[in-house]
C-alpha cells in the first residue's frame, strides 16, 4: 500500500544549513589540497611549458568542481550546463590522475629504498623522468576511453536464474531490469529513449527499474524521462526508489512514474498471472529511504504480505544490503543496482565495504542476488571497468536435486 512522504520541518532550516556548508567548505579545502598534490608531484618533472599547462588544468579542475558536485543550475543555462559538463569530465580525469600519481610516489619510494640496499641499483631517475610523462598520457587515456563506455547505448547482459519448482508456465520468463540511470545534468532524454528502443527489441515479460532514475526534479526532468511511457512489457513496468529520488523528491516522481504507465511498488507486491501460473513481483523502498520519511522504511516482509506461499517470489530493491531481510521474507531472487559494478577503476575495490556485492549474480542464503552495473552514470561521465548494462534476466527451472546453478553473461561488447 502507497504512504505518503512527509514534507520536511521547517523548523531549524538555517540551524540544519550550516553544519552542510561546512562540510563543503571543507570537501573544496580537500580538494584544492588533492589537486595541488598532484599538479605539485607531476608538474615539475616535466618541461616547464608542459608543466605550467599541467599546472593551469589541476587549477581549472579544482574550480570548477562545485558545478560537477551539483551546485545549484539555472534551468536553461547554456553556460552552466558546459561548466557542469567541464567539471565533471574534469572530474573523472583528476580520479585516474590521483591514483596514478600516488602509485607514482609509491614506487618511488619503493625504488628509492631498493638503491640503499642494492648496490649499483638505480632506476629511480629515468623512472621519474618517464613516469612523468605516463601519468597524464594514462589518465587521459583512461578517462577517454570511460567517457566512451559511459555516453555509448548500454549493451543487453543476459543472465539465467534457475529457480527450484519453476512452473512449467514460467519457463523462459524474462524481466528486463534497469538501473541507475541517473537522468540529470549530462543524461537527457535521447540517453533515455535509446535504452527504451534496446529494452523493447527484447520483447521481455515484465520491465524492472530499479531506482535512481534520475537526480534532479520533475520540474527541470519530467521532459527526458517521458520516453518511459514507450516501454513495451507483456506484464508492465515497474520501479522502485532509490537513495537519489529521494535527494530529488520521491513523492512527485511516484506521481510522475504513475502518469506514464510505470507502476511504482513501495513495500507491496503485485501478482503476475501466466499460463495458470502466478509470479509474485515486490517492490521495496530504498534501504534508507527512513532518514528522508520516517513513513517509508524499507520492507521486505511487508511486500510479501498476503503473497501465495507456493508462487516464486521476485523483489526489485534497489540496495543489495537489503538481501538480508529479503532472504528471511522467502523471496527466492533480488534484483538491485546502486554499486554501478563501482564505475571505474579503483573504487569498485571499496563497494564491498557498504554493499555485499558489487555487480553479477551471486546467493545469499537459499536467495539469489543479482547487482547491475547499472544502466546510466553517476557524476563523471566515465566507465573503465565496469561496463553499463541492460540486464535481460531470464527464469529457468532448477533441477530437483542440486542447489539452483546459475548463468551469468557480461555484457556484450
Amino acid at each position: 500500500m502507497h504512504t505518503h512522504l512527509r514534507p520536511p520541518a521547517r523548523r531549524g532550516r538555517a540551524a540544519s544549513r550550516r553544519p552542510l556548508r561546512g562540510s563543503r567548505l571543507s570537501l573544496h579545502l580537500l580538494s584544492w589540497l588533492l589537486h595541488a598534490y598532484v599538479a605539485l608531484r607531476i608538474g615539475f618533472d616535466l618541461p616547464p611549458v608542459a608543466g605550467f599547462v599541467f599546472g593551469v588544468l589541476m587549477a581549472a579542475s579544482a574550480a570548477l568542481l562545485p558545478f560537477g558536485l551539483g551546485r545549484r543550475r539555472r534551468a536553461g543555462s547554456r553556460r552552466d550546463e558546459v561548466l557542469t559538463w567541464a567539471g565533471l569530465v574534469l572530474m573523472g580525469l583528476f580520479s585516474s590522475l590521483f591514483v596514478l600519481t600516488l602509485l607514482r610516489d609509491l614506487a618511488i619510494g619503493a625504488f628509492a629504498i631498493a638503491e640503499g640496499v642494492l648496490p649499483g641499483f638505480d632506476v629511480r631517475t629515468a623512472f621519474v623522468r618517464d613516469s612523468a610523462y605516463a601519468v597524464p598520457l594514462l589518465g587521459a587515456l583512461a578517462s577517454l576511453w570511460g567517457f566512451a563506455n559511459a555516453r555509448r547505448t548500454p549493451r543487453i547482459a543476459r543472465v539465467d536464474v534457475a529457480l527450484a519448482d519453476l512452473p512449467p508456465a514460467l519457463e523462459g520468463f524474462t524481466i528486463a531490469q534497469i538501473s541507475d540511470v541517473h537522468v540529470g545534468p549530462t543524461i537527457k532524454g535521447g540517453f533515455v529513449q535509446a535504452i527504451v528502443e534496446a529494452v523493447n527489441r527484447e520483447r521481455p515479460d515484465v520491465v524492472a527499474i530499479t531506482g535512481d532514475l534520475v537526480d534532479g526534479s520533475v520540474r527541470e526532468l519530467a521532459g527526458h524521462v517521458a520516453p518511459l511511457a514507450a516501454l513495451e512489457a507483456r506484464h508492465g513496468s515497474y520501479f522502485v526508489t532509490g537513495n537519489h529520488e529521494y535527494y530529488s523528491g520521491a513523492e512527485p516522481w511516484v506521481r510522475e512514474l504513475g502518469r506514464l504507465g510505470v507502476k511504482v511498488l513501495m513495500n507491496e507486491h503485485v501478482l503476475i498471472r501466466q499460463g495458470g501460473a502466478e509470479l509474485v513481483l515486490g517492490g521495496v523502498t530504498d534501504f534508507g529511504a527512513h532518514h528522508f520519511a520516517p513513513g517509508q522504511r524499507s520492507d521486505p516482509a511487508a511486500a510479501l504480505a498476503g503473497a501465495p506461499a507456493h508462487a516464486p517470489k521476485v523483489l526489485l530493491a534497489h540496495q543489495p544490503r537489503s538481501a538480508d531481510a529479503a532472504e528471511r521474507a522467502g523471496f527466492d531472487l533480488q534484483l538491485s543496482g546502486h554499486t554501478h559494478g563501482g564505475q571505474f577503476l579503483p573504487w569498485n575495490l571499496f563497494v564491498p565495504l557498504q554493499q555485499p556485492f558489487t555487480a553479477g549474480l551471486h546467493r545469499w542464503g537459499r536467495m539469489w542476488v543479482y547487482t547491475s552495473r547499472g544502466t546510466g552514470y553517476w557524476g563523471p561521465p566515465k566507465r573503465f571497468g565496469a561496463p553499463s548494462e541492460i540486464t535481460l534476466l531470464r527464469l529457468v527451472r532448477a533441477s530437483s536435486s542440486d542447489v539452483p546453478a546459475a548463468h551469468s553473461g557480461a555484457p556484450g561488447r
